[in-house]
């Protein structure tokens, strides 16, 4: 599985962006699209998920605030992100699980800036 995350940038405080994951190859494996992030100087951390069968979860600090979204072939992954704070600032990846393998696929991650 190839996976590849686009539409990160430069926002305000407030203001929103919206995130898009284009995942290529065997896709039909895939049981669950995640969005992990990582800021500067700390770990990587999940920021919300949703399985093939819509089930979501996401972080304390970004419920209500973010929706996950794929779409039924699990070949297109989104994250919009509303009322962004600093704190939001991170490089954000696109990560897909196969529970029948227990592989986890990786794409480049796209940098999210939040100014104050």
């Amino acid at each position: 599985v190839q996976l590849q995350a686009s539409g990160g940038g430069l926002v305000r405080t407030g203001g929103s962006l919206s995130l898009s994951c284009a995942a290529s190859g065997s896709i039909a494996s895939i049981n669950a699209m995640n969005w992990y992030r990582q800021a500067s100087g700390k770990q990587r951390e999940l920021v919300a998920s949703i399985t093939r069968g819509g089930i979501t979860h996401y972080h304390d600090s970004v419920r209500g605030r973010f929706a996950i979204s794929r779409d039924q072939t699990m070949s297109t992954l989104s994250l919009q992100m509303n009322n962004l704070k600093p704190e939001d600032t991170a490089v954000y990846y696109c990560n897909a699980d196969d529970w029948g393998s227990a592989k986890h696929y990786w794409g480049p991650g796209t940098q999210v800036t939040v100014s104050s």
